[in-house]
């Protein structure tokens, strides 16, 4: 089970029920041979798309649509990300990456089923790598 919260200029969060996978890598330059400096970290979220109940005009799925629309000039599109990963009671995992942007965000959606689907890659701001916190066990 897996549960992220976005704050900027609104929080909001993804519940559990719509996130079905988590990536977290560390991305080092290939042709690097020591310890280097150009390294960025990245999350890719995967999950589904449930209608808001009621209509609710806070859907947390569009909420990510809206912040992908974003200009990347502006300040809010950075924001404060924190992504849990809990299994029988426990936090294995949580990803917290102050100042992150989106890299690429999609939805898909299937006619037959009705259905959608979103894939959501984000980063952390490369000056502020070092603000990222990983952390598990609790």
């Amino acid at each position: 089970m897996f549960t992220m919260t976005v704050t900027g200029a609104e929080t909001f969060t993804i519940p559990k029920e719509c996130i079905e996978s988590v990536i977290f890598t560390t991305n080092i330059p290939k042709d690097c041979a020591a310890c280097c400096s150009d390294v960025s970290k990245t999350l890719i979220i995967k999950g589904i798309i449930l209608a808001a109940l009621d209509c609710d005009p806070l859907d947390s799925t569009l909420q990510i649509a809206l912040w992908s629309a974003v200009p990347s000039g502006l300040v809010d599109s950075y924001r404060s990300v924190k992504l849990t990963h809990i299994q029988n009671g426990i936090a294995v995992r949580e990803y917290t990456f102050p100042n992150a942007f989106i890299v690429d965000y999609s939805e898909d959606f299937d006619n037959e089923e009705g259905e959608g689907a979103f894939t959501l890659t984000i980063k952390q701001k490369k000056d502020q790598i070092e603000h990222i916190a990983v952390n598990g066990g609790f």
